[in-house]
């Protein structure tokens, strides 16, 4: 009489919770491994789907619902993507996501060979996404975009640095901002030579700052002029800063790139404030407007 009105079946539980029941274990795993963990879905990797588990039980023939339980199972089920990201080892915030591997390949080739001169650091990284919906062609592009904008960025910076940089020395910091009076080379009657620096008129007491960080050779009167500081910066670069109304620094002084070294003024052979700024290289003068006031 029980087998007459029940039957074997298997209760199925998905993470510890009953679902209902079905008759064969057996050929119901088949089927969850076909129609649930099988997927032709684009970039699916896998479907996440938790525990299941069986237990023998004897129900009634009309408890038995394989594809009510199914369906419970499908509505659990949980595709992960398997995409491709574009990463910036500089800049972290910057990614792309990519569909496929000759997707990203090409996009690194593209960007490495368009922007040379910074050695971009790009990598490609396998990525797992429970939602693919920002793999999209609209995101890509905003995302390449961003990362393109980055790279210029950093390839804008890298030209600054290099058309500021006397013989590996960058020169980081204008030393006063200010309208250029006379420029390197000029001839004018205040002195029997060229111009051998530019100068930059300002308010007197305005500050002057080092352009880079360096050590200080000479801190006093000199002659023409007026009051001067020297900085070697190494590598045989070294600035001069003349006609001060005052020094904050002594010879011997270490400072770095933006320190406020002295105040404008007019000392020494001069018709009214300003910096006098000099640049040299193994003992020449060069011209402050190749690397600074640009």
């Amino acid at each position: 009489m029980i087998f007459i009105k029940f039957r074997p079946a298997y209760s199925v539980s998905l993470n510890g919770e009953e679902i209902g029941y079905v008759g064969d274990k057996n050929k119901f795993q088949a089927e969850i491994n076909e129609n649930i963990l099988t997927s032709d879905s684009t970039n699916v990797a896998f479907v996440e789907l938790g525990d299941v588990d069986y237990s023998f039980s004897l129900v009634s023939r009309n408890e038995i619902d394989e594809n009510t339980v199914l369906a419970t199972l499908d509505e659990n089920a949980q595709n992960v993507y398997r995409v491709y990201e574009v990463a910036d080892l500089n800049n972290e915030e910057t990614k792309v996501y990519v569909n496929s591997m000759e997707e990203a390949e090409e996009m690194v080739s593209t960007l490495k060979e368009q922007y040379s001169e910074i050695e971009p650091d790009l990598v490609i990284n396998q990525i797992y996404l429970d939602n693919v919906d920002e793999v999209n062609e609209e995101n890509i592009k905003l995302a390449k975009a961003k990362l393109t904008d980055n790279l210029q960025e950093e390839l804008e910076e890298k030209e600054k640095i290099d058309s500021r940089t006397v013989n590996g020395i960058y020169l980081a910091v204008v030393p006063v901002t200010g309208r250029i009076s006379s420029r390197f080379g000029a001839n004018e009657s205040i002195r029997d030579h060229t111009h051998k620096g530019i100068d930059i008129a300002a308010t007197r007491g305005t500050p002057i700052l080092a352009t880079a960080s360096g050590k200080v050779t000479f801190a006093g009167w000199s002659s023409g002029y007026g009051y001067l500081v020297k900085i070697d910066h190494g590598n045989n670069v070294e600035t001069y800063y003349g006609h001060c109304s005052k020094l904050y620094v002594s010879a011997g002084d270490t400072v770095e790139a933006g320190e406020k070294i002295a105040a404008v003024g007019s000392t020494g052979n001069s018709t009214g404030n300003h910096l006098h700024f000099e640049i040299r290289l193994n003992g020449k003068q060069v011209n402050p407007q190749s690397y600074v006031y640009q």
